[in-house]
């Protein structure tokens, strides 16, 4: 077997190419949403099949009615070796407004940042970094005899569009694809120094409304005040659904929401997290949500209702006296517990229907609902890798919740009975999703070599 000592220096002394091929798959714009990046996905797909390739991986990419998923599989060195599923994404949200990048958003590049040097760029870590983290791992082991696990890569192309091919993927690939333990990479860090494993992740339903009130959009000088105005129906609906208190109003809203286990509570009370600070720095000073929650309540532990996006009427520059014909907000809830997905968004259609008033129809479209879910704690995988962790960077990993969703932990418990194990390297200040994302390349670099350690540990 692999010495593991041998993959580390191997691993920092590749840091330069590693880099190059990161760049490389950086700078292809797979972005899911928009049908123009179609054939860029295509084309991120098929560098990742190269790649993986080049690694004596057995590599296919596999249609779907969306974009392709790039499924890897390769043997460990010892016959009973456990099998690993690790799974990334090569798609990438749309890079606009382009005019807030510092630099092109896919003309990846390196600047200096407080920590050192990070790596700037759409994708560099959402998931991308994250990803090529364990292929560059992978390659290590490759290069002193072998893996220590048998590997499946599993690499799709929408999860930044809510993963639409996956579940009937997973369905109709569970046998080739079940192994012992998923491996995820698209979490974070508690710090830049201080590596985390993620237990607790919130459920998702996104839900979009719409009304329409008159056939055509109107003169508000002839028609205002005569003429129901959609605006402000739809202002006045999502305005309820919060109270004073900042909880969300929908009856039934809060069935099989628990409070934290009192030794989970007092871990998190303890953590070293300054509710002002987390605010302060993207410009805010009070916390918004349930009052009497702190911080990290609100984002682990509690459900939430936001309000996305609105739209209506007359948006350009300047001044239009229109009176618009109809209206409409895109609504996300983020569940926790044993939340009901298809309750919430029940509850939430009742919820507009019921506040409709005369001349005013409503039309609901839906983009996904997932659970949330609760990874075990004290099992042998998660203890492994808290070693693994340790041993690279100097201090036991934290355990902590997630204030966003990852659907496919879920719907691999489901259809592949699979427990999931989630590292990652993320920070909260990498501004994913947002103009000048960055990835720390201490944590390209230290990823790669604690997946490295945590290969060696569930091997043994």
């Amino acid at each position: 077997m692999a010495n593991l000592s041998d993959v580390l220096s191997t691993i920092d002394a590749n840091q330069g190419d590693a880099l190059e091929r990161l760049f490389s798959l950086i700078s292809i714009p797979s972005v899911s949403a928009l049908p123009r990046h179609f054939p860029d996905c295509e084309r991120a797909a098929d560098w990742l099949v190269a790649e993986l390739q080049s690694l004596g991986f057995e590599v296919a990419k596999a249609a779907t009615p969306g974009r392709p998923m790039v499924v890897g599989n390769a043997k460990a060195q010892t016959r009973d070796a456990p099998h690993v599923l690790f799974y990334g994404h090569y798609d990438v949200q749309p890079a606009d407004p382009f005019e807030l990048w510092k630099s092109p958003p896919f003309a990846p590049k390196l600047e200096a940042g407080p920590s050192g040097p990070r790596i700037l760029g759409r994708g560099a870590a959402d998931d991308k970094g994250q990803l090529m983290t364990f292929v560059e791992a992978c390659r290590a082991f490759r290069q002193h005899g072998g893996l220590p696990c048998n590997v499946t890569l599993l690499f799709e192309g929408e999860e930044e569009t809510g993963s639409p091919s996956l579940p009937d993927f997973l369905a109709s690939h569970a046998k080739a694809l079940k192994a012992d333990l998923l491996l995820v990479c698209d979490t974070n860090m508690w710090d830049v120094k201080t590596p985390a494993i993620t237990t607790m992740l919130r459920g998702l339903v996104m839900e979009e409304v719409v009304l329409t009130a008159a056939s055509r959009d109107l003169h508000s000088g002839l028609y205002g005040g005569a003429a129901i105005n959609p605006i402000r129906v739809l202002t006045r609906i999502l305005a309820d659904l919060h109270d004073a208190q900042g909880a969300v109003t929908l009856p039934g809203f809060y069935d099989g929401v628990e409070e934290l286990p009192q030794e989970v509570a007092k871990q998190w009370r303890d953590l070293d997290f300054d509710d002002a600070k987390f605010l302060g720095d993207v410009g805010l000073s009070v916390l918004a949500g349930e009052k009497g929650r702190s911080a990290l309540e609100m984002i682990w532990s509690r459900p939430t209702c936001d309000v996305n996006g609105i739209f209506g009427g007359y948006t350009g520059e300047g001044a239009k006296t229109v009176l618009p014909a109809q209206a409409s907000a895109k609504v996300s809830f983020r569940l926790v517990g044993k939340q009901n997905p298809e309750r919430i968004a029940q509850a939430f259609r009742a919820f507009v229907k019921q506040r409709l008033p005369a001349d005013v129809k409503v039309e609901f479209r839906s983009f996904g609902a997932s659970p949330a879910f609760v990874l075990p704690t004290r099992g042998e995988a998660v203890r492994r890798a808290q070693r693994a962790l340790e041993a690279e960077w100097g201090k036991p990993p934290l355990l902590i919740g997630m204030g966003g969703s990852i659907p496919l932990v879920g719907a691999f418990k489901r259809e592949l009975g699979m427990d999931a194990l989630m590292v990652g390297f993320g920070l909260d200040d990498d501004s994913v999703h947002s103009p000048n994302e960055k990835y720390e390349l201490s944590s390209f670099h230290k990823g790669a070599r604690s997946w490295a350690r945590i290969l060696s540990a569930l091997s043994q």
